[in-house]
């Protein structure tokens, strides 16, 4: 699915508020559908709930508000990985922290400029519809992978990380919940522990459309060139374990565990929490943080 295909829920109860969104995102190509609120959001999703990509949604609504909509989103099997765009005019760092820990990994305050609705609209929907892609290229596990019981694997681009974690994933009883994880850890370890990509770094080359080519570029330079990323995978009885160690310097991976709202408008800096609450059963780093151990139960 291409950008421009990615259908969108705005859900507000002030009407003049979605005539003004819809005016923003008009010659984005998206497909706008709207709803006047929460109650009204919740209805369309449960009717249809593979038809949406991306739901902006206001906190304060009668008839069911945007906290309440977001814990039933949530808490539906399908719907639960749907990216959510928080918008209110709450914007104290415990507000932002509140609806990050309910779940909306993007967040918009109100008044908020049109190329800040459609940076962050664009995010989200980049972030969805990668995501969609590599759920799609997972498969049912088959016989070996229910019998392979341990595994060591070496890769170094990102095209390998991402095949590396369909392979892992389907080694899972719910592959679809842990490859959005996998991959995210995976690609982490290349693009920033072999590589050496700052936080500050991604941002404007994800800004400007050069993230690719600079991965890319720094894969053939010779202090880079002979770093490999390692997944060991052993099973026991009750749980998979995976660790994944990349040839870096490691990290101060502490203000990452969490979503963080001093980075709620960042264009990126969500995959590792978003990895330890939806993919995984226990995530936990070691040492200087070139290495993650993640478990998922059997």
């Amino acid at each position: 699915m291409a950008n421009n295909k990615a259908t969108i829920l705005i859900v507000d109860d002030e009407p003049f508020n979605i005539e003004i969104i819809m005016e923003y995102l008009e010659d984005e190509g998206y497909e706008l559908r709207s709803a006047e609120d929460g109650l009204d959001a919740w209805n369309q999703l449960q009717a249809e709930p593979d038809d949406f990509d991306l739901i902006l949604l206001d906190r304060m609504m009668p008839n069911m508000d945007g906290m309440e909509t977001l814990e039933k989103i949530k808490s539906h099997p399908v719907l639960r990985e749907l990216p959510v765009i928080l918008q209110t005019a709450l914007a104290s760092k415990q507000d932002i922290a509140d609806g990050m820990k309910a779940g909306a990994y993007y967040y918009l305050t109100k008044p908020f400029e049109e190329e800040m609705l459609r940076s962050v609209i664009a995010t989200a929907v980049e972030d969805r519809l990668r995501y969609r892609t590599i759920q799609d290229d997972v498969d049912e596990p088959s016989l070996i992978d229910q019998l392979m019981s341990e595994g060591k694997f070496t890769f170094k681009s990102l095209d390998e990380a991402r095949e590396v974690a369909t392979m892992l994933s389907n080694i899972c009883p719910d592959p679809q919940r842990v490859v959005i994880g996998m991959s995210e850890l995976l690609i982490n370890a290349v693009e920033h522990g072999n590589l050496g990509i700052t936080y500050d770094e991604k941002g404007e080359l994800k800004a400007n459309g050069n993230w690719q080519e600079e991965v890319d570029k720094r894969l053939e330079m010779p202090e880079y060139s002979s770093r490999f990323v390692s997944v060991q995978m052993e099973k026991t009885d009750s749980f998979v374990y995976f660790w994944i160690t990349d040839d870096g310097e490691g990290f101060d991976f502490n203000c990452y565990l969490e979503m963080d709202p001093d980075r709620a408008f960042d264009n990126h800096g969500r995959g590792i929490a978003m990895s330890r609450m939806l993919s995984f059963d226990t995530l936990e780093y070691i040492d200087k943080g070139n290495q993650v151990k993640v478990g998922v139960k059997l």
